[in-house]
């Protein structure tokens, strides 16, 4: 499994972005409420960051040779951190939306601004856990791959 690329999360955090914008915008216009991420969305995103991060630190010291660990617990880690990934870019981007929106109104609604605010801080810190376990899931390089490298190299 290859490691997330920065394209697909920037592309999920511009659809994120413009959904959740366009919902707002388009919920306002029916005279509807607006959409405002809880605050226990956030505390969740924080809680399940650190979860996975705690989880892939076995995974690490496997990859270091510190310990064993059974390899299906690693894919495990590795496909949850790579979702992980693709989820807090997404609501990364859903987030930006709804707080542009509602900094956009004439009158700000403090409390929503607030949530919204902390659920973007929340989805940065979700994005950011997951690369980290991705990389604590990442085998280092045989001896192998490393000799054919410095023969390649002029």
């Amino acid at each position: 499994m290859t490691r997330s690329r920065p394209l697909p999360l920037v592309l999920l955090a511009l659809v994120g972005f413009a959904l959740a914008f366009a919902t707002d915008l388009a919920l306002a216009m029916r005279g509807e409420p607006v959409l405002v991420p809880p605050l226990s969305l956030a505390v969740g995103l924080v809680l399940i960051a650190a979860l996975l991060v705690a989880l892939a630190w076995p995974v690490r010291a496997a990859a270091k040779g510190e310990r064993r660990i059974d390899p299906f617990y690693a894919t495990r880690v590795v496909v949850l951190a790579k979702a992980s990934a693709l989820a807090g870019a997404l609501l990364l981007g859903g987030a930006g939306g709804i707080l542009t929106y509602l900094l956009s109104r004439a009158v700000v609604p403090i409390g929503s601004t607030l949530t919204a605010a902390g659920t973007l801080v929340a989805a940065v810190i979700l994005l950011i856990a997951a690369l980290v376990a991705e990389h604590f899931c990442a085998l280092p390089p045989d001896d192998d791959e490393q000799q054919e490298a410095a023969a390649a190299a002029p």
